[in-house]
């Protein structure tokens, strides 16, 4: 009976509460004449960044950012400037202020990522939490991030995040402040390894920035003759100027629920297969994780599947197999994280049964396939593997000679036991003969 509301809940909040699909929309941001673009590498002088997996995020940035400066550059109708060439200190409010002083449309701020636990992965664009440039960012979030879809990144979304003055990344608060669109992208996670191989040489970082120039030509419409390219008529993400995107906002609960429900299992191969359902009505989910002992430890984790943060929908269930370790009973605990990084975790799944269970010993002795032969037993002696069923057959041979010989022997001892007491038998028949003559001779020379 719990199974059923179970299910009823996953359907009523699938059906209900997650958005649709994204329409294509007008640009927002009204723009006249040539667009005025800032790019900010972002870090720098003793602010190096994230110094994971080998990298510098400092370096990293400047990398990208330059490669994004040369490509905008060949765009019509446009100003592009750096916050800053030289690897310096620079304060975000500094930066805004740049921004402002050569009357900039939007500032891009470029960054890399990394995770505490180095868990995380995926690309993300955060954005302002005031209108209107909550709408904006979310327009050009959409573009960039589809683009790293396409790639291969998971998609981690165009999100908020709120601080004790409002939002909480700097570049963005002071940048808005001064009524700069501002938003930061964060292009992956360079301390996981299905991140790391877009970002481990300097042709990939400078490929982010020729990516990152893409997206913003789209979201400003340009045009090129040079890349012959002509974005003009291009539509954009459906976003309001009066009121924040839903798939932007803050999420801070978990997901309402997560449950493990059995399907079925192998325990002669080692497969689990169970279904997992789980629901959040805030945002999308965007990963899971499982662990095979009651939540001791958990494997890394995985996408969510059908997760879709841009437009914030995801499969409600889905299948997972599982390959038991053998001589296990499993304890199954499923974590649903949504695009927060929250979590839930599910119900647990305990199997009564071990998978893969070592075979138990015949009583009889003797193992049996089934194709009715006997099951080799490998044993080792002085360093060397022996087929137990040879070494038993050599075994038996060498017991039926043992038994010929030792059969041989007895008979040639009784022969010889039988000859010696024939021997004595016959010089003990020739000494009584010697005597009965003897005696028999004196008796004639007695009568003589």
């Amino acid at each position: 009976m719990g199974r059923i509301w179970r299910t009823m809940l996953v359907l009523i909040l699938s059906g209900f509460l997650l958005p649709g699909k994204v329409l294509a929309a007008p640009r927002l941001q009204e723009t006249t004449g040539k667009k005025v673009i800032v790019i900010d590498p972002g870090h720098g002088g003793e602010n190096r960044g994230t110094i994971e997996n080998n990298h510098e995020e400092k370096l990293m940035t400047m990398t990208t950012a330059l490669a994004m400066y040369e490509e905008l550059l060949q765009y019509d109708d446009v100003e592009v400037y750096l916050t800053h060439t030289e690897d310096v200190d620079m304060p975000l409010k500094k930066r805004a202020e740049f921004a402002q002083s050569v009357e900039a449309d939007f500032l891009f701020s470029i960054h890399y990522n990394a995770s505490l636990n180095h868990e995380l992965f995926g690309s993300e664009v955060w954005v302002s939490s005031v209108p209107p440039y909550n709408g904006y960012g979310y327009q050009f979030g959409y573009e960039f991030l589809s683009d790293m879809r396409d790639q291969g990144l998971l998609v981690r979304g165009v999100k908020t995040r709120l601080g004790d003055h409002g939002d909480y990344y700097g570049i963005i608060r002071e940048s808005v402040a001064l009524d700069i669109p501002a938003v930061i992208i964060e292009h992956c996670h360079v301390d996981e390894e299905r991140d790391a191989s877009y970002c481990d040489d300097e042709e990939k970082l400078k490929a982010f920035g020729r990516a990152d120039a893409a997206a913003v030509a789209r979201y400003f419409g340009l045009k090129s003759s040079s890349l012959n390219v002509d974005y003009s008529d291009y539509s954009l993400a459906e976003a309001s100027a009066s009121s924040n995107v839903g798939v932007t906002l803050v999420d801070s609960t978990e997901p309402e629920i997560c449950v493990l429900d059995f399907l079925n299992a192998d325990y002669e191969t080692g497969m689990l297969e169970l279904t997992v359902s789980a629901e959040d009505s805030d945002s999308a989910l965007l990963y899971y994780s499982y662990s095979l002992d009651g939540g001791r430890t958990f494997r890394p984790r995985e996408a969510w599947p059908g997760s879709d943060t841009l437009t914030g929908s995801y499969e409600s269930s889905f299948l997972l197999q599982l390959e038991i370790p053998p001589n296990t009973s499993p304890e199954v605990i499923v974590r649903a994280y949504n695009m927060y990084d929250l979590y839930t975790e599910s119900n647990l799944y305990q199997s009564l049964q071990v998978f893969r269970p070592d075979p138990e010993p015949d009583p009889s002795g003797d193992s049996v396939l089934e194709h009715g032969e006997e099951e080799p037993e490998i044993q080792i002696v002085n360093g060397d593997a022996i087929d137990q069923q040879a070494a038993d057959e050599g075994k038996e041979g060498m017991g039926l000679y043992a038994f010929v010989m030792m059969s041989l022997a007895f008979i040639l001892a009784v022969l010889f036991i039988m000859i010696v007491f024939q021997y004595i038998a016959y010089r003990k028949y020739k000494r009584n003969r010697r005597h009965c003559r003897k005696e028999a001779g004196d008796i004639w020379d007695q009568q003589k």
